[in-house]
């Protein structure tokens, strides 16, 4: 009965088996006569390749959809062009088999004429970006991680998921410079230069490449060339691989040097702040026993060393940033504010600027910009003067309150001046110099890497002006050339504040002892940049729209001898506050009539340009005088926090908040067009301007800013703040 039993079961099992077997096999047949040759079968393959053989190429057949993709593929035009007189036989076959596979409808062949830029919609308004996807040529070489569960019935060829092509293939992008009127030019910058991204055989090299387009753009197969008159320019392939010679740069050697150097300055700051016994006994770094350790502890023993080094201290380096305290007598706290909110506003600008070079419809990205609405970010570079104007008020302001200093500078002779002049100029140097020549080497770095493994056609190569140009930062004087040879352009207006420090620190050394020729110097010098703005703008025909204000970047916008206006309204305004103890006798009424009447010119002036097409005299007219008054304003809110006056949004502007975010300022000014073109540029396909995206894209950069600018602070800027507050504490202010 036992053995009966087992039999019946064995038997029904058998069944079920055979059954489920019939029925995937009826279920494999049905998709196979569903879909027939869609499905690429490799039969198909075959016939097609034995059929081009028998024939002779130039004899085959062509199919009703072959003259399609010709003209409309770039990919599957490559492959018509090539023969093997214009490629190496390997590079010829791989694109023959590509060019069949894509024919018999092969799943990986379809997978790399898919990854292939062709033309998307939205050439007019910039759309330059026929990328493809980088991804799928991946997908072209190994099987696509995803699990599907083959429960459920897909119209779809599992193939494509897992055949993979049967040589290495590679994604590659190749430049194409066009001259189609049918496209808006905007004129800033090369934005007409067509980005095709390529699935192609590892095989063919980027020279064979280049002149396999050439033929194809000359052998009018091209149809977009045809419909939009491009008249295409080959101009370079990216393999979007590091070169080797990138570890060889010397900037790579500097920074990580400095990187290096820096993190041993911290550990020995950590290390000395354990042997001194501090209050917290678990700060880690005990003393040890290893031999390098020791003579570092004896090194550490030396007073000189230990100033230097604590320095360099972590902790209380980040006690610094993060503090916020009362304010101290003879502070202005409005200017926290105005440097944290005009930073972060700026950013804002940055975001939209670098934007542009790699959205799709960068004229519509321009007109949100003219818009009424988002005139608050298109004009956003007018919030420099801000900058200007509170380093002039500073400048003049704490030189005249020094009363040692002003009282050493009357009494020296010429060389005594010169020697006081040199140590004000090397402090400074010392207090700006270490972050911002970080920042220029990791610009350097960063652009090499982003111009080898971007996407992106990239505009300004700072990694070939910086080696060129670097002694012009160095010494502060880039933009007095050409602003299209800067390295970090970014850094003109730092630039144009060392160069005006400089120029105030001469005329307030001449006013100590001659004031009334330093205030005819003044006032010339008020006059002189005015009649040169005026000049130069007629001249260039300034407008104020966006190409324009490019083209005249190097005349008007980076010119020291334009933007020194609100330096010397700033100075001007510190002069009568200080010198002739300017003080608010009005009733509180009034004053906050007043603060009121400031805040609408400010907001005034930023929306001035809403209309951009003005005749050129108000247009230079409206950047002149429209940019003193803002100085103006920018003076009185100094001026009115200074004598304790205010309103809500002026005790908003004072808040302690901003003590520390403007302790970051000058590493949120160098960091954030450093941080916003590397993350745009690292991206695989561009995007859309949309004022929503737009704004949460803001929100993002500004934290990522934010926690670099911490970083970059607290290794390159405080230390050596510090240590310029030591020297001055270790020899007397007076020559």
């Amino acid at each position: 009965m036992e053995s009966h039993c087992k039999w019946v079961l064995i038997i029904g099992i058998w069944a079920l088996v055979a059954d489920a077997a019939v029925n995937d096999t009826a279920s494999l047949r049905q998709h196979r006569y569903d879909y027939g040759p869609f499905n690429g079968s490799l039969e198909l393959a075959t016939d097609v390749i034995t059929s081009d053989t028998k024939r002779g190429e130039g004899s085959a057949v062509q199919l009703p959809h072959e003259p399609h993709l010709i003209r409309s593929s770039v990919i599957f035009g490559l492959t018509k062009v090539a023969n093997e007189s214009n490629v190496s036989p390997s590079c010829h076959n791989h694109l023959k088999l590509v060019q069949r596979g894509v024919l018999s409808k092969q799943p990986w062949a379809i997978k790399v004429l898919d990854a292939s830029g062709t033309k998307p919609s939205g050439f007019v308004f910039g759309q330059n970006y026929w990328l493809g996807s980088r991804e799928a040529c991946h997908g072209v070489q190994r099987p696509v991680g995803i699990t599907l569960s083959r429960h459920y019935e897909r119209v779809m060829h599992y193939s494509i998921l897992t055949q993979s092509a049967p040589f290495e293939m590679d994604y590659r992008v190749i430049y194409l410079r066009h001259r189609s009127p049918w496209q808006v030019e905007i004129k800033v910058m090369s934005e007409q230069v067509l980005h095709i991204g390529l699935c192609l055989p590892s095989s063919c090299g980027s020279e064979e490449v280049k002149q396999l387009t050439r033929d194809y753009v000359a052998d009018s197969s091209f149809a977009e060339d045809d419909i939009f008159d491009m008249k295409p320019e080959v101009l370079y392939m990216k393999d979007l691989q590091l070169s080797a010679n990138f570890f060889q740069r010397l900037t790579f050697r500097l920074v990580v040097a400095a990187i290096l150097v820096t993190g041993a300055l911290m550990v020995c700051a950590q290390q000395l702040r354990v042997v001194k016994g501090a209050d917290d006994p678990d700060q880690g770094l005990a003393p040890v026993e290893s031999e390098l350790w020791q003579a570092m502890d004896s090194l550490l023993k030396r007073e000189p060393v230990q100033k230097f080094v604590s320095c360099f201290d972590l902790a209380n380096n980040w006690k610094k940033i993060a503090a916020m305290r009362p304010n101290q007598p003879g502070e202005i706290p409005i200017m926290n504010g105005l440097r944290s909110v005009c930073a972060i506003w700026i950013l804002t600008f940055h975001v939209m600027w670098y934007m542009y070079f790699t959205v799709h419809n960068k004229t519509l990205l321009l007109s949100y910009a003219e818009q009424l609405f988002f005139q608050y970010v298109s004009t956003a570079p007018l919030l420099v003067d801000v900058f200007f104007t509170i380093s002039g008020f500073l400048q003049t302001y704490n030189f005249l309150r020094n009363t040692k200093q002003l009282e050493a500078v009357r009494l020296n002779g010429l060389w005594g001046n010169v020697k006081l002049f040199g140590k004000l100029l090397f402090h400074r140097y010392l207090r700006l110099g270490p972050l911002y020549l970080v920042v220029m080497g990791s610009v350097d770095l960063a652009f090499a890497y982003i111009g080898d493994v971007s996407v992106f056609h990239i505009n300004e190569r700072f990694d070939e002006l910086c080696p060129q140009y670097w002694w012009r930062n160095v010494l502060f004087i880039q933009n007095l050339f050409d602003h299209q040879e800067m390295c970090a352009n970014w850094s003109w207006s730092l630039a144009c504040d060392m160069q005006f420090f400089l120029l105030a620190n001469i005329v307030l050394f001449i006013y100590a002892k001659q004031p009334k020729l330093a205030k005819g110097l003044t006032l010339s010098g008020l006059v002189a940049t005015i009649t040169w703005s005026y000049g130069i703008g007629i001249t260039s025909k300034f407008e104020f729209s966006f190409d324009s204000t490019y083209l005249t970047g190097t005349q008007i916008y980076t010119s020291p001898f334009v933007r020194v206006l609100p330096y010397i309204v700033g100075a001007i305004a510190a002069w009568f506050f200080q010198e002739k103890g300017f003080q608010l006798e009005m009733s509180e009424r009034r004053t906050r009539r007043y603060w009121h009447l400031s805040l609408k010119v400010f907001v005034g002036c930023i929306y001035a340009t809403v209309k951009r097409d003005l005749g050129t005299l108000i247009t230079i007219s409206l950047f002149v005088l429209g940019r003193g008054l803002f100085s103006l304003t920018v003076c009185w809110m100094i001026v009115g926090s200074a004598a304790g006056t205010g309103v809500w949004w002026s005790r908003l502007l004072e808040a302690k908040f901003f003590q520390h975010l403007n302790r970051l300022s000058y590493a949120i000014y160098l960091l954030n067009p450093l941080v916003i073109a590397l993350v745009y540029s690292l991206t695989n396909t561009s995007s859309a301007a949309d004022p929503f995206l737009l704004s949460v894209v803001c929100c993002g950069f500004s934290i990522i800013v934010y926690l670099a600018s911490i970083a970059f602070s607290l290794a390159f800027e405080l230390p050596y703040s510090n240590l310029s507050s030591l020297l001055l504490k270790g020899k007397p202010k007076t020559s």
